[in-house]
């Protein structure tokens, strides 16, 4: 039997890696010349970018690690180390490298349409995201956990197609200083979950801390 618990845990999770909020001000600088009708296009468009990718990463992830020899607990432990920078530089309110380096950010402002590149991939479901969704898809080797991991991820979407939406009256209500604030209270979440995956890698790879 499904813990609900249990996947509000995991569609936290993988807001907060997701972290919508803390994209808006480079959504809003980035579609600042567009008209409202562009924006809300490249909104759906990243947000089903970002369902298909979370959600293909949650059904193909594992038989990838399979295919290149990987083990679970490995991956766990690797994972989780990207998933803690990404969470140091939130908690800086900074947007991390795994995310997006500096030469992407420039490229981006030239291009016209930036819904899939870089909004859905990497800003929103970058590495840390991805990582975040193989892991906990791969914690039961059951259908219907799989299928509660893809409902966490479509809800992960829609909420990021919501926040979207209304960036630009989010934006002007809690400003760059209220957006850094919320930025690094995720992080700090994040930071959380990134401790609790390595615990659960490294006690399988090194027995002995069990």
């Amino acid at each position: 039997m499904l813990d609900f618990a249990e996947y509000v845990k995991i569609f936290v999770a993988l807001l907060v890696i997701v972290n919508p909020i803390g994209t808006m001000p480079m959504f809003l600088g980035l579609t600042q010349m567009h008209s409202i009708a562009d924006k809300r296009r490249i909104a759906i468009v990243a947000s089903i970018s970002v369902a298909i990718v979370l959600t293909g990463s949650a059904v193909v992830g594992e038989h990838l690690l399979g295919f290149f020899g990987i083990t679970i607990a490995s991956f766990k432990v690797g994972g989780a180390i990207l998933i803690l920078l990404i969470a140091l530089s939130m908690m800086h309110a900074e947007t991390s490298r795994e995310q997006q380096t500096p030469e992407e950010a420039k490229e981006a402002k030239e291009k016209e349409s930036i819904a899939v590149v870089p909004l859905a991939i990497p800003l929103l479901s970058g590495p840390g995201a991805i990582s975040t969704t193989i892991i906990y898809a791969a914690q039961r080797p059951s259908l219907a956990h799989l299928g509660a991991v893809i409902v966490c991820c479509l809800l992960v979407a829609l909420t990021t197609w919501v926040a979207l939406s209304v960036a630009t009256q989010i934006g002007g209500r809690l400003g760059k200083t209220g957006i850094n604030v919320v930025t690094r209270i995720m992080g700090l979440l994040l930071a959380a979950v990134a401790v609790e995956i390595f615990a659960s890698g490294i006690v399988v790879l090194l027995p002995g801390l069990g």
